[in-house]
């Protein structure tokens, strides 16, 4: 009912202006003076709900899972923390062993932690994730960092090795650091692990794990798990924009 009523006075609003406009070129003086500030009131505040409209529906739709995938993908996801904002947007300082949401996990070794933690909403036009992770590493006394992130079940869903795993993600530096993904395949009492270093070059970086140079028992695979790694991250920014996960077949040769 209210949207009805809302309806029916937009449209009376309208053929209201819509007249008035018209019979400008003739209307008195007085009459015309009235009705400009009226009219620059009413612009002042559509100017700023267009502002405000435009700048929310440009960015990326909170719980989005678009992002382009290989031809023949069979299985594809996109962690919670890069969909929808966490109950808990920010950590400081971060001990080891601290989850962000329930599928990352972040783990070091420093004796004392210098590190933070929070979860930040994308605002850039090239922008497919709707949110992203900021890392802030000062002091590191420690021998290792890494994010890991918790697949789905679905992701050992009908897992083979005639299977390639891609990760994708956009990852932004204040210096350069060196990266690595290790994908982790639990398969019975053992776990395969592939390892790959990420492109230095360029924040869109991509690792394929070609399941055929694993030796997965494919009956008994039970889960999965990526570490992304970070190498002497100390005094640095880093800022993960997407991560993205796609399974499909090799080709045919």
């Amino acid at each position: 009912m209210n949207r009805t009523l809302d309806g029916l006075f937009h449209r009376r609003g309208l053929r209201r202006w819509r007249r008035a406009a018209r019979a400008a070129p003739d209307a008195a003086l007085d009459d015309l003076r009235r009705q400009r500030n009226a009219a620059r009131q009413l612009r002042a505040h559509l100017d700023q709900l267009i502002h405000v409209a435009d700048g929310r529906l440009a960015l990326p739709k909170v719980g989005s899972s678009h992002f382009p995938r290989p031809h023949g993908t069979d299985w594809s996801w996109r962690p919670e923390l890069w969909r929808g904002p966490l109950p808990v947007a920010g950590l400081a300082p971060v001990p080891s062993r601290t989850m962000l949401g329930g599928e990352a996990t972040l783990f070091h070794d420093c004796t004392i932690s210098e590190l933070s933690l929070r979860q930040l909403r994308n605002t850039r036009d090239e922008d497919l994730a709707p949110y992203g992770l900021r890392l802030d590493v000062f002091k590191f006394d420690g021998s290792f960092l890494s994010l890991v992130i918790d697949l789905p079940a679905s992701a050992a869903a009908d897992l083979t090795r005639t299977q390639l795993m891609r990760v994708d993600t956009i990852i932004e530096t204040e210096e350069p650091i060196r990266m690595y993904a290790r994908l982790n395949v639990r398969h019975g009492p053992n776990t395969e692990q592939l390892v790959r270093e990420m492109p230095p070059d360029g924040p869109a970086k991509r690792a394929e794990f070609d399941l055929a140079y694993s030796h997965l028992n494919e009956k008994r695979i039970e889960k999965l798990w990526l570490d992304l790694v970070f190498d002497a991250p100390r005094m640095n920014q880093i800022i993960l924009r997407d991560l993205t996960f796609a399974r499909y077949r090799r080709a045919a040769i």
